[in-house]
């Protein structure tokens, strides 16, 4: 009952209610694709986790083969969810995009299970899960900010965040502890991760509603009504100069953010971490995310989103600059999760909030698709130069130069975004 009736838009206000409390409640919606978000990580974490186990031990593939497959299909991600976002807007179909990216993701696990040890089997699973994920994403951020009024779209995001990397914490567990149970059978994983897959496809289906109104807001998008031949364009959200400004500082700071495996081996290499323990390094710095996913959203509805979004960049910034430091042992080790998470807290759900409203709702879901490409493009782009100055310069010299490009993007980026209504009325 809670997820199918609590702040929903098509939900009637109870008689005597305060409109400031109901605008003060997370939407049901949000909720719903929260719990959809969780069943859904759970299901595909379980498979990333054990995933290199399975391709290099198990199936004997080569590290140089399986980076080669899950940097392509990363790409492949990026570029769908322009495919997504665009599809998504045609009619208001966000709910039936969303629903097909998670329904393909889901199927993929058996894919995995039938395709035994063939490569190409295996290449098309993967490609099918990260199509998914693609298509899926930028239909359901914009669902968020369809259901949402616009004050409070940085704590909704927080909320839907905090929920899906709570999966994500649950996945890796839940995945080796079935390999410890099983005798490392990862067929028994596949089977299981599918079938919570296929609960956040029916969770979807059940508790999202299929169409949206527009949430009331004392603030125009400054997109205004396209002419009839460019309505279908894909790159229509690119008309607004603020959200070309947006777009603009998210790539700039991604093109100087180094890929978590980077940090995390980083972290290896200073503090001798086993390989058995590795695996939990990112565990650590997605628990610090889900405790300030929230908090980190009502600051930024607070205070404007802008200032909690270049802190989070600050915030790897300092990781950065610590793992460039002589401090060891613990203290580096926590500092640096700590300062990952704030990072992810801070700038991930905050991002769609911020963009969020730049956007009419008509075009709502291709231009948080343009957005996150953009991003993911750039940190591609990141993480390979950053691969190849480790190669030929060496880790701490491929460092200090990716430290310098953060705050060089830092300081662009903080000219760049457009200041929002919070900053504008403060003193």
């Amino acid at each position: 009952m809670y997820l199918a009736t609590t702040g929903r838009p098509d939900t009637p206000p109870a008689p005597g209610s305060v409109p400031g409390a109901a605008r003060r409640r997370v939407p049901g919606t949000v909720i719903a694709l929260g719990a959809v978000s969780l069943v859904t990580d759970i299901s595909s974490e379980m498979v990333t986790a054990v995933l290199p186990l399975y391709l290099v031990l198990g199936l004997g593939l080569s590290p140089l083969q399986f980076g080669f497959l899950d940097g392509l299909f990363n790409g492949v991600t990026a570029l769908v969810r322009l495919v997504g976002g665009h599809a998504a807007d045609r009619g208001g179909r966000h709910k039936r995009v969303a629903g097909a990216g998670y329904a393909l993701s889901a199927f993929s696990r058996l894919g995995l299970l039938l395709a035994g040890g063939a490569t190409g089997g295996i290449a098309a699973a993967l490609a099918a899960d990260r199509i998914g994920k693609g298509i899926r994403t930028a239909p359901r951020d914009a669902m968020i900010t369809l259901s949402s009024p616009p004050e409070t779209l940085g704590r909704a995001f927080g909320v839907h965040r905090a929920m899906d990397t709570t999966g994500a914490l649950f996945g890796p567990l839940a995945a080796f502890g079935l390999l410890w149970a099983t005798a490392d059978a990862y067929d028994a994983v596949f089977v299981v991760s599918f079938c919570i897959g296929l609960l956040g496809v029916v969770l979807l289906i059940v508790f999202v509603p299929g169409h949206f109104a527009t949430p009331a807001s004392t603030t125009a998008p400054i997109l205004a009504p396209s002419p009839s031949r460019a309505r279908r364009s894909l790159f229509e959200p690119l008309r607004s100069p603020a959200f070309r400004r947006v777009l603009a500082a998210a790539a700039l700071l991604g093109a100087a953010t180094v890929g978590d495996a980077f940090v995390y081996l980083l972290l290896q290499r200073r503090l001798d971490v086993g390989v058995v323990w590795f695996p939990l390094l990112p565990l650590g710095a997605a628990a610090v995310y889900l405790l300030l996913a929230v908090p980190a959203g009502r600051l930024a509805d607070r205070v404007g989103r802008r200032i909690p979004f270049l802190s989070g960049h600050g915030a790897l910034l300092a990781a950065y600059l610590l793992l460039l430091t002589p401090i060891n042992g613990t203290a580096l080790l926590t500092l640096v999760l700590v300062l990952v998470g704030a990072f992810y807290a801070t700038t991930d759900g905050v991002l769609m909030a911020l963009a969020a409203p730049l956007l009419p709702a008509a075009r709502r879901a291709s231009g948080l698709a343009l957005l996150q490409t953009g991003q993911a493009v750039a940190r591609l782009i990141a993480a390979a130069g950053f691969g190849a100055a480790w190669t030929l310069w060496g880790p701490r010299p491929a460092l200090a130069v990716a430290a310098a490009a953060m705050l060089t993007a830092l300081v662009l980026a903080r000219a760049v975004l457009p200041r929002t209504e919070q900053e504008r009325q403060s003193p």
